[in-house]
């Protein structure tokens, strides 16, 4: 976009300052004023053939010869190259815009960020890191097609044909970090009424809307300025705990991870206890808590705690052996 609007100022550029020369010419050869210089400059370098405002001296035909010459050729040559790069600027929106929409159309199982301020650029950095695939819905005009290579729909997240363009029906996830409470309201309704069993994550952005989002479909409803302050009062309070948590949960961190991983059907930890699983014996990887399908949560299990189809392990320890515990979590006993 940058280089498109410097190209077609340059051009902008070139055709004034030959105008300007024409009209300035004209005024001092032949002592015309400002207007009849402007026009006669106008038609001589358009090749309109109009009549001259006033008869011409030797010097002014001298000056109007030089004129188109080099300024015909000159404004003939600027507008063609300012043509040239219009033109190719919409073949290349049109051929990157095809190859986004195929892009999109190929993601399953992709997360969609409804909104790419402050906020949604750091969700989209954490689940970038992650591996996760993206895609932004972002309504500012002007806004790039593809925002550090997250492929980007254009458009309102409120209304369901871009959401449908988004990929909404193959998303696993949906994030609503849209600047009002109504504008994210919509967007909530819209996703759970077009994919009812996708995750919606949606931002309160007053105090009492969690409950309107989460009777619209949320899953789960965030609240920045509730969790940021029990952030800092935390960071007050037990700010040992806290870098704790900060240093666990760092995306990108290769000494420590803590990490959620889900027991698969047919996994051969299925039926034992965590000491036979040998999880943190022969790994030295954590179980901080076991989430079962009921969804009831077990902290701190001991180590004659049981492991079962569909459980989710919270399981600290570093990547590679968090890696090993999610290869175990989806071997199958025959494996």
């Amino acid at each position: 976009m940058q280089d498109f609007r410097r190209s077609i100022f340059k051009v902008l550029i070139v055709i004034t300052v030959t105008i300007a020369f024409g009209t300035f010419g004209y005024m001092v050869v032949e002592g015309w004023g400002f207007l009849d210089a402007l026009y006669m400059t106008i038609i001589t370098l358009t090749t309109v053939g109009y009549r001259e405002v006033h008869d011409l001296s030797q010097r002014g035909i001298i000056f109007t010869i030089v004129l188109l010459v080099g300024g015909v050729g000159t404004v003939f040559y600027a507008l063609t190259k300012g043509a040239q790069v219009i033109l190719e600027s919409e073949l290349n929106q049109i051929f990157r815009r095809k190859r986004l929409d195929k892009l999109i159309r190929g993601l399953s199982e992709h997360y969609i960020i409804c909104g790419y301020g402050r906020m949604g650029k750091i969700i989209a950095k954490e689940l970038a890191d992650e591996g996760a695939s993206l895609v932004v819905v972002e309504k500012r005009p002007g806004a790039s097609e593809e925002f550090e290579g997250i492929p980007v729909v254009m458009g309102e997240a409120t209304r369901d044909e871009v959401l449908k363009e988004a990929g909404i029906e193959r998303a696993k996830g949906l994030i609503s970090v849209l600047s009002t409470v109504a504008e994210n309201l919509f967007v909530v309704l819209s996703a759970r009424g077009l994919n009812p069993s996708l995750l919606i994550v949606a931002r309160a952005n007053e105090e009492g809307s969690e409950q309107k989002l989460l009777r619209a479909g949320a899953t789960k409803v965030i609240s920045p300025y509730h969790i940021g302050g029990l952030r800092m009062a935390h960071t007050v309070l037990k700010p040992t705990v806290v870098d704790f948590l900060e240093f666990a949960t760092k995306s990108g961190n290769i000494e420590l991870q803590m990490e959620e991983i889900q027991i698969q059907e047919g996994s051969g930890l299925i039926g034992r206890t965590l000491e036979e699983c040998g999880i943190g014996r022969d790994l030295g990887v954590i179980i901080v808590a076991i989430k079962q399908t009921t969804g009831d949560t077990r902290f701190n299990p001991t180590f004659r705690s049981t492991v079962a189809a569909g459980d989710t392990l919270i399981a600290l320890g570093e990547r590679s052996r968090l890696k090993a515990v999610e290869e175990m979590a989806r071997r199958t006993k025959q494996s």
